[in-house]
């Protein structure tokens, strides 16, 4: 007597919910890197505006924070003192193109006036032309 045998099929690797699972791992990460902030000083509460665009571009970041006593200042998350501003600014410019000398200025809402242009006038003497002053989105209130 004779058994029949069904010919056994080779197992295959299907590649299409392969590929489908890669790009969703992919579409993931790219959108996980974008949520991320650039943003690499200290926390402060920044004023709002209407006309705020979102700046991607790498930039030195010179925050003010008020304090009891005056303000402290910040360079990409290290405290310096206000007269060695002009001098850690130029440090930190010498090894970027003359193009790519950008600052972002952080300062908190209650800093005053006058020691904002302090230190925007102590950026302006280290060499830097491209200043960008930071703020939030203002919030449209709804009408009633």
């Amino acid at each position: 007597m004779r058994i029949r045998r069904d010919k056994v099929k080779q197992p295959r690797i299907e590649m299409l919910p392969l590929i489908d699972i890669v790009f969703l791992l992919l579409v993931f990460f790219i959108y996980a890197m974008l949520s991320m902030s650039v943003h690499r000083s200290q926390p402060v509460q920044l004023p709002s505006s209407d006309s705020v665009q979102i700046d991607t571009n790498e930039a030195i970041t010179v925050t003010l924070q008020s304090q009891d006593n005056g303000i402290s200042l910040f360079v990409d998350a290290e405290k310096i003192p206000l007269n060695s501003l002009t001098a850690v600014l130029e440090q930190k410019c010498e090894l970027r193109d003359k193009k790519e000398r950008k600052v972002q200025v952080y300062g908190d809402k209650s800093v005053s006036y006058q020691d904002l242009f302090q230190v925007l006038d102590r950026i302006k003497a280290s060499g830097i032309q491209h200043i960008s002053l930071a703020a939030e989105k203002l919030e449209a209130k709804p009408v009633q």
